[in-house]
């Protein structure tokens, strides 16, 4: 019988971008748990910031200094926390960045800098950690951070929602290849949360679109949803604790949207 677990007891995980708000949030929610945590991140001080409150309550953690468009950071980061635990189990592709500007105004600089973020570094830490994964079929879990625009779309994200479906397709083809190796693949697809790059969004769109704060809220953020409520970063901690300690393969390749219904699949 399936029983559900929410214990990383002897777990290894990379996770990325936590030094702050969803990234993490999922490394406290790791550590509690019982797994020993990577922080990666291109802000060195917040990674230290996030492994003292791991310290603090009793847990055990890296910092590591990552950007994850850079393939000699992230072999270098990923070796020395393998070096560092013994291992690699669970990765967490979550760095990223939001550029708000409609298309015939988006420079190609940004593009390229947005879609490198998420893309080149979802690649590169995939391919850094299955690595290890790989190795006799020991297996392991990668979760992407998307959005619920690796489904949907709105305006003035070009980049970004570009980006989000490559993570989807890249979830997708992982899974596949992963398989034989015990690796295995899931993507969550959040709705608005409600960080610190979302708060910088909501004066940026209203002053594109001529509208009030309020209105981007509730007019444009949370319009979808089905009770106007934003999703909580601790919605999407708790959806990595039960897809990376989840005991079977069966949710493997697949987005789980934490949207309040919005874009229901």
């Amino acid at each position: 019988m399936t029983q559900i677990c929410q214990d990383l007891t002897g777990k290894v995980a990379l996770i990325t971008g936590a030094a702050a708000g969803i990234g993490r949030d999922i490394a406290l929610t790791y550590a509690q748990a019982g797994a020993k945590i990577g922080v990666a991140d291109i802000n060195l001080d917040g990674a230290r910031e996030t492994v003292q409150m791991i310290k603090d309550n009793g847990g055990e953690a890296l910092a590591i200094n990552m950007d994850v468009r850079e393939e000699d950071q992230v072999n270098s980061g990923t070796k020395e926390l393998v070096d560092t635990f013994g291992g690699l189990d669970i990765l967490v592709s979550n760095a990223g960045i939001q550029l708000i500007d409609p298309i015939n105004k988006m420079s190609f600089d940004n593009w390229k800098r947005l879609l490198a973020t998420h893309l080149d570094g979802g690649f590169l830490t995939t391919k850094a950690a299955v690595e290890y994964m790989y190795k006799d079929n020991k297996g392991g879990t990668i979760i992407y951070i998307g959005s619920i625009h690796a489904h949907d779309a709105s305006l003035f994200k070009t980049p970004y929602i570009t980006a989000k479906h490559g993570l989807l397709g890249l979830c997708r083809a992982v899974a596949k290849e992963g398989a034989p190796h015990n690796v295995r693949t899931h993507m969550i697809s959040p709705g608005f949360v409600r960080t610190a790059m979302v708060n910088e969004q909501i004066p940026l769109q209203a002053k594109e679109k001529g509208i009030t704060e309020d209105e981007v809220v509730n007019d444009i953020m949370l319009v979808n949803t089905l009770n106007k409520e934003f999703t909580t970063i601790e919605d999407v901690s708790q959806t990595a604790l039960f897809l990376a300690a989840f005991p079977t393969n069966v949710f493997t390749g697949q987005s789980i949207n934490a949207s309040h219904g919005w874009c229901m699949r």
